[in-house]
């Protein structure tokens, strides 16, 4: 399993190119966040900021990025162009969000990648995932991260069980794919290319692309895009 078969860096991203190999597994994506901030030289000064958005740290803010009355910002953080950021977003460190995302009303985000046009717009929590170009959050969605017991996310793949080396683990979203409201993503969910899950879901594993997640674990496939 690649990231290759779940989602392309943009190349508004391109700087970070190193970073995010397609061949690398997906979720080994989430640990490269962090170092590629930190390899990122950020020598570009901040637009002029409203008065109620507190930044720290290392930022980098495209000057086109959208900002809100009030927000937090804590870097390290690269925001990327024509991303808008809502009224009370936190962004609380190792984020980086790529062209024309929404980071929405209320949200909190950490240690995770956005890529191209990710949508999330309302009341939502995204830590240690990785949401491919278009994937789409509806109001409330939460990605769960960390077990119950504490321990390493392990995922069952169809080839036996592969243990990630992550305590903290959220979701991988395939390019297109999206989550309605209210739903929660178990740690370690990976959801293929416009997978869709439906509202008040709590889904965890493997969702292959092009299908449907139901609530009482019902699966069935999309039809086909001519």
């Amino acid at each position: 399993m690649q990231a290759a078969d779940f989602f392309a860096l943009p190349p508004s991203l391109a700087a970070f190119a190193a970073a995010f190999r397609p061949e690398a597994a997906p979720w080994d994506w989430i640990k490269q966040i962090g170092p590629a901030l930190q390899g990122h030289r950020f020598d570009a000064a901040l637009p002029k900021l409203p008065a109620g958005v507190h930044v720290e740290g290392f930022v980098h803010l495209d000057p086109s990025v959208k900002l809100p009355p009030h927000t937090t910002i804590i870097g390290p953080a690269w925001i990327g162009p024509h991303t808008e950021i809502r009224p009370g977003a936190y962004i609380r460190g190792n984020v980086i969000a790529g062209e024309g995302c929404v980071l929405g009303n209320a949200c909190e985000f950490k240690n995770c990648l956005l890529l191209d046009r990710v949508q999330v717009p309302h009341f939502s929590y995204v830590g240690d995932s990785v949401l491919g170009n278009g994937a789409h959050l509806g109001a409330g969605v939460i990605c769960s991260n960390l077990r119950l017991d504490q321990q390493e996310v392990v995922l069952k793949l169809p080839a036996g069980p592969v243990a990630t080396g992550l305590r903290k683990f959220g979701a991988i979203l395939g390019d297109g794919a999206e989550v309605g409201c209210n739903a929660v993503l178990q740690p370690g969910t990976l959801l293929g290319r416009r997978a869709l899950v439906m509202p008040l879901t709590a889904f965890g594993g493997i969702l292959p692309a092009a299908t449907i997640a139901r609530m009482r674990g019902t699966v069935s496939t999309l039809p086909r895009r001519d």
